[in-house]
């Protein structure tokens, strides 16, 4: 609940910074909370996917989303509270997401995999309907910190250190690396393209 509030809060801030109307808030807010779930279940066919079954998810976006919409005025930087809060969900959803496929059966990879798509996909999704540049091609490391936490979360649940300290960890992980990126600018070498 916590990582679809504040997915739905980053994506009603890039609503703000849109000018959008409260509908458009609300849309926004929902598809980036709910997004990246909502993929991972489809895969794994789990369905009806998770927010069907507790619509209360959806009522979290909802609420989420009119906060922002009469708190963003008083942010004085959305866009850095917007960086924060997806790095936030970020570091929650690929835990979650490598969870719940590691309690459905899947294998390591496969739930990694399913971590790092929870993670990532809802931001993808508010970024193709607010028509910015995707998230992914941003210079710092942003996939490379859900792989992080959802690799460190498998691991320390492989090691059976049980799961507050799994998640607590993971968490650490993930948000450490991507907090280090937005703060120092890391970032993985880029692929150029060889002269013609």
């Amino acid at each position: 609940m916590f990582g679809i509030a504040v997915f739905a809060v980053s994506g009603s801030l890039e609503a703000a910074r849109k000018e959008m109307d409260i509908l458009g808030f609300l849309l926004i807010g929902s598809v980036t909370g709910l997004g990246g779930g909502t993929l991972r279940d489809l895969l794994l066919g789990a369905t009806p996917v998770y927010w069907v079954q507790q619509p209360e998810m959806v009522m979290i976006c909802l609420g989420a989303s009119v906060v922002t919409y009469f708190a963003a005025p008083y942010l004085a930087s959305r866009y850095r509270v917007l960086i924060w809060m997806d790095a936030i969900g970020l570091a929650t959803f690929c835990i979650t997401g490598t969870a719940i496929a590691l309690n459905q059966g899947a294998s390591p990879l496969i739930a990694v995999c399913m971590g790092v798509m929870s993670a990532t996909f809802g931001g993808i999704i508010r970024d193709v309907l607010c028509a910015e540049s995707l998230v992914l091609s941003s210079r710092e490391l942003y996939v490379t910190a859900a792989v992080a936490g959802a690799s460190a979360y498998l691991l320390l649940r492989v090691a059976e250190a049980g799961e507050t300290v799994a998640t607590l960890g993971a968490f650490a992980v993930g948000f450490g690396l991507r907090s280090a990126a937005i703060l120092f600018g890391l970032k993985l070498p880029r692929y150029r393209c060889p002269d013609a």
